[in-house]
């Protein structure tokens, strides 16, 4: 059954489509949108190995001409590196000799996160914004990244330094792409799942605690992704419509564990997952919440334990902590000069505290995370 969630935000209204049905539907939807007949295709190339010609057969018999990018994308590990200017040069450069030949392509990103973020951008600066859409292929994609509109690329100096607020015209989760996923990139997933469930939603939680073997299983049952991906997305949906361009105080909730956990994704050069990052973010922010008596002890132990058994890190070895707090004090979450942080209260809930000792970070941090 398809499940449809809207993110209301008026005139840039967008609809999350989550199915499992091969792309059976997307071809039929993106039609009635009338955004045009050809697409750009920006794919990783595993789930293009996988599921390209497919969704090129589908989106044909609807009347589209589908072209792959030519670009040859980095994947792995190496992923995080998609998300630079060089990338986006060379697709804004194939972009216009697509028009050339007298062709406006609609972007869709058929990807995880990063290319997710760097479709967007790219989308969101061509002749100051072009139409796209999100077919998220991973299971963080899916919950988290492609939904709520925020784009961009890297820096050096920090991640996601380079971005903007920009929507996309659909999101299409179709689960039968992630029987595919290899593991590690499931278990990833599922740290923003546990994000969510800490923040906003206690029967979510519960809901991972009593099927955690189930969601780790090669094919994980589909109503028990439904019910996971839908929960995640009803939450991003509802936040990102309160707070689209995350100026009201509303939105940064969504940062739990991502302060800490963006600091050590470049404190080790994007070589780490973003999902190991953010499970030791999560550690080490509700520690802090801890020390500041905000959390209780037997709720951090619940989250250590939840994390640990879904095979997601609880600390992080080969980390420099100089380039840690460096990366840390650049952080776009930081404003007035204040350090601002999203700390749990209980399980379901947490509130944004600004100005956390400096020397308090430091000891947690030091506790979870080693050169």
């Amino acid at each position: 059954m398809t499940q449809k969630i809207v993110v209301h935000l008026g005139n840039r209204s967008y609809p999350i489509f989550i199915a499992r049905d091969r792309f059976k539907s997307l071809g039929p939807l993106l039609k009635k949108m009338n955004l045009g007949k050809e697409i750009l295709v920006i794919a990783n190339p595993d789930a293009k190995r996988h599921y390209g010609d497919l969704l090129q057969r589908r989106l044909t018999r609807s009347g589209f001409r589908v072209t792959f990018t030519k670009q040859k994308l980095p994947t792995g590990k190496n992923s995080e590196k998609a998300k630079s200017q060089t990338y986006v040069d060379r697709l804004i450069h194939e972009l216009v000799a697509q028009e050339r030949k007298g062709k406006r392509p609609l972007l869709a990103a058929f990807s995880g996160g990063v290319l997710g973020d760097l479709t967007g951008y790219v989308a969101s600066i061509y002749k100051r914004g072009i139409p796209y859409i999100q077919i998220p292929t991973t299971l963080l994609a899916q919950v988290d990244s492609s939904i709520g509109g925020k784009v961009g690329i890297d820096l050096p100096e920090g991640k996601n330094l380079l971005g903007a607020f920009y929507q996309p015209r659909l999101v299409y989760a179709d689960l039968s792409v992630l029987d595919q996923l290899p593991k590690e990139n499931r278990i990833e997933g599922l740290a923003e799942v546990v994000k969510y469930g800490v923040i906003a939603d206690p029967q979510l939680f519960r809901y991972l605690e009593k099927n955690c073997d189930k969601v780790l299983q090669k094919r994980i049952d589909g109503e028990i992704l439904q019910h996971i991906i839908g929960s995640c997305a009803k939450i991003k949906a509802k936040v990102v419509a309160q707070d689209e361009r995350d100026d009201k105080g509303i939105r940064v909730i969504l940062n739990f564990g991502h302060t800490l956990g963006h600091a050590i994704e470049q404190a080790k050069r994007y070589q780490e997952r973003h999902g190991r990052a953010i499970s030791v973010g999560m550690l080490c922010e509700a520690e802090i919440a801890l020390r500041l008596g905000l959390f209780k002890r037997q709720e951090l132990k619940r989250l250590e334990s939840l994390l640990s058994m879904l095979g997601l890190p609880t600390t992080m070895k080969g980390v420099s902590l100089e380039r840690l707090f460096r990366a840390e004090s650049l952080d776009k979450k930081f404003i007035h000069g204040k350090n601002r942080y999203v700390l749990p209260i209980h399980i379901g809930k947490a509130v944004v505290r600004e100005g956390i000792p400096h020397t308090l970070i430091r000891r947690v941090v030091s506790e979870r995370i080693f050169e």
